[in-house]
Formats: structure tokens, sequence, C-alpha cells
């Protein structure tokens, strides 16, 4: 069934808020005029994919209370005035940083669950949509740090404000694969690793095939059938078999330094388990292989082989035009894609036609965007088929992980309301 798209309109819309509902969904959206997300209660997992149109960010509350965010990016514009017209405009606008306004969400959500920091911080790889933009030396743009010798953008920003545990990231500490990472970019985030210690974090290198490494800190024996699975990382992709892993990468001495893996290929993957319930999230990886010329290039489908049938994925690389290729899509076959979108490529044709595609295998999905060009609704049409196209994407699974729940925050405005709801889903 589908809800009347006009009768949805009038009732939920705001008018910056583009949300359609697909003819192949699971189940019928409810008018949302009257709809709250129930707040977080012990036994429930919430994933919140965070819209500030400036990059990728998902917030994790899991059942005992452990709190995770991955990635927390923050495009700015200025940098390269030649890329902004690309750019989606910033949600809800521009009067605070992208990682401020994900600060400012990811406080609300912890403090209904009695939390006031984030216990993991996974970084997928060393981009800015994916770990914060500043601007090097315009304090005016990019304030200094309170805490270190390093400027306020992305994760730096949320860490300004709310105290991060423990970071994970592919590298750490020497931050030498495949070869050293340039750039004043980088550079600020190492600086901001580099000043945990001296206020009660950590950091450590992601361990492809460990499911040790992310674990419920609080309440652990509570729930026996919740497990985070690190399934890649700079080519090293998880067997199936114990903790063992695979090269899929060729060795860096058989490659010229030109045909090194690039920053994308590196990202490392987990999938979480709660129940029946699974997620999947990898990242920028691709499926590039340079008309052949790397034929060990298609890391995202392997990566997808090692994680299996999901309930929900995330979109590698934003849906890009080199990612979410067939073989992902068939490897994976969720109920439910996101999009964290930032740009007017975010998605391309190709890769949305994938997700959408009843040959690839058959079946009712969502596929929900964070958030969308307007240029992007005419220029490909199938657009008008993503179940939402602007706002916070969050999942609720009950105790026990048989089921979930999809709800979609207006993003246009500070503390957004309910604009659609999906579900009850039964996994499987």
């Amino acid at each position: 069934m589908v809800l009347n798209r006009r009768a949805f309109l009038g009732k939920a819309a705001a008018s910056l808020i583009a949300t359609h509902i697909s003819p192949i969904l699971l189940s019928q959206s409810e008018t949302a005029a009257h709809l709250t997300l129930p707040p977080w209660e012990p036994g429930y997992l919430y994933i919140h994919h965070i819209s500030t149109g400036r990059g990728s960010c998902a917030l994790l509350i899991l059942p005992d209370a452990t709190t995770m965010m991955i990635d927390a990016g923050s495009i700015i514009s200025g940098l390269d005035p030649r890329a902004d017209k690309f750019f989606i405009d910033p949600r809800p606008d521009a009067s605070l940083r992208p990682g401020q306004w994900i600060a400012k969400y990811a406080g609300d959500v912890l403090s209904q669950a009695g939390r006031k920091e984030i216990d993991y911080f996974l970084l997928t790889h060393f981009h800015e949509d994916h770990f914060g933009t500043i601007w090097p030396e315009r304090y005016d743009i990019s304030p200094r740090s309170q805490f270190g010798q390093y400027q306020l953008g992305g994760v730096t920003d949320v860490a300004e404000t709310i105290p991060i545990r423990k970071a994970i990231d592919r590298c750490f500490p020497d931050y030498a694969y495949p070869s050293p990472i340039p750039g004043p970019q980088f550079a600020n985030y190492h600086a901001f690793i580099k000043s945990l210690p001296g206020r009660g974090g950590t950091a450590e290198r992601f361990v492809a095939g460990s499911k040790g490494q992310i674990t419920l800190k609080r309440a652990p024996e509570r729930y026996p059938n919740f497990e985070v699975r690190n399934l890649a990382s700079n080519g090293n992709v998880w067997t199936g078999v114990g903790g063992e892993t695979k090269a899929h990468f060729p060795p860096l001495e058989k490659l010229k330094p030109e045909d090194y893996p690039t920053e994308n290929k590196c990202s490392l993957a987990i999938r979480l388990q709660y129940g029946e319930f699974s997620y999947f999230s990898a990242g920028d990886q691709d499926h590039e292989v340079r008309d052949g010329r790397w034929p060990w290039g298609n890391i995202e489908t392997a990566t997808a082989r090692a994680a299996g049938k999901v309930q929900v994925a995330v979109a590698d690389h934003h849906g890009y035009v080199d990612a979410c290729g067939p073989d992902w899509v068939r490897a994976l076959q969720p109920k439910a894609f996101v999009i964290n979108a930032w740009d007017s490529a975010h998605p391309t044709i190709l890769a949305l036609h994938n997700m959408l595609s009843q040959d690839i295998y058959p079946g009712q999905r969502l596929v929900l965007s964070t958030a969308t060009k307007p240029e992007d609704v005419i220029a490909i049409r199938r657009m008008a088929e993503l179940a939402s196209q602007n706002g916070h994407v969050i999942f609720r699974i009950p105790p026990g992980g048989n089921s979930f729940e999809v709800f979609v925050k207006d993003s246009s405005v500070p503390d957004g309301a309910v604009i659609a709801h999906f579900g009850a889903f039964q996994c499987s």
C-alpha cells in the first residue's frame, strides 16, 4: 500500500522538505503530523543518520546505552569556489558549522539516553566529508580548539563539547598506509588524535576481522545477541572464519605509487548485528578498476560478500558513480538503503538504479537520502522513487532485534519534527 502523496504532503510538509513515497515500499507510511520518535529505552538500538547536507555522520545508541559515532563530515563553502555550486545547501542553515549542528543533534540524543559522551568514534577514512574540513589559519571560520593545537570542524567540533572516549581509524598510530597522508586537513585531525590522552581519551587502529574491538561497555551480559564485526580495512577483508582476513589488494611492492589503493578503497567497514537485525557501513569503498588496470579494485563487492545479506545498508561512497554496483547490491539485499548525500552527484543514476533494481534481487525496499540537491529531482527521474529525499534518517530496533522501524525527521529546521514513518518491518 502507498500513502496518497498529496494527502501526505498536505499534512506533513514543510515547504523545503521533499519527502516522496516510493511505489515499492515495504509497508504504508503513516501520516506524520501526530508522530514522535519515542525516546531510547534499555534494550533498544537506535541508529541516527544525521542530515547536515555537508557530509556523513551516524550516531548509534546501543542496547545498553553504549554510544558510537561513525564519521562526522563537514564540508565548508569557499575553499574552492568552483565546487560550491555542486554542494547541497547546509541543513538546517549556515548559522552554525556542520560539525556544530552534529554536536547539537548528538547532545540532545545522548541526553535522552542518560549519556554525555561518545564511547567510540569510528572514522571510516581520511576525507573531509567524513572527518571535517577546516580553513587553515582562518580562525574566524575555523576557530582554535581549547584542548589542543588544532582547529574546529567536523569531529573536532563534536569533541569540543562531547567527550570522545575512544577514536578508531584505519591507520593509527603511524598513518603510513599506503603512504603518508598529506595535507593540512589530515594534519588537523592528527593533532586532535594526539590531544585525546590529555583529556581521558584513547585512539586505536581498526582491526579487520575482529568482533571484540567494538563491544557493549555497560551491560554486555544482557544482550548476548549483539555484535559488531569488523569486516575490512586497508584492503584486508574478513574471510568469515574466526578473525581471519585476506588481503584483497596486492602487496605495495608490486604496484607503482600512482597505482596504490586510493583513500576510498582503504575505508574500513563494519557489520552490526542485533538478533536478526543487521546493519552495514563501509565508508567510501568503491568498485573502480580503471578499465581493467586495477583487477583488484572492486573492494566493495568483496566486503559486501563478507557481510552477507543485511537489513540496512549505507550506500558506499554516497551512491556515487563508482560505487553501489550490482554485485554489491546482490550480496547485501537490504530492506533499506541510506544515502549520506552532500553533493549533486549523490546519488548518480546508475547507483540509484542498482539499489532500486528488481532484477538484481526481487522484493520491496526503501531508499532514503539524508539530503538532495533540488536539480537532481529533475536530472534523475528515479529520485521520485526514494522513500525520503531529505531529513535525519533514524532506525529504531526493539529489544531482541527481530524487527525495525524507520523515522525521518525534518532537517530544514533545528529540532525538526517527524515527517515520515515506515514499518515496523520483520527481519529475516
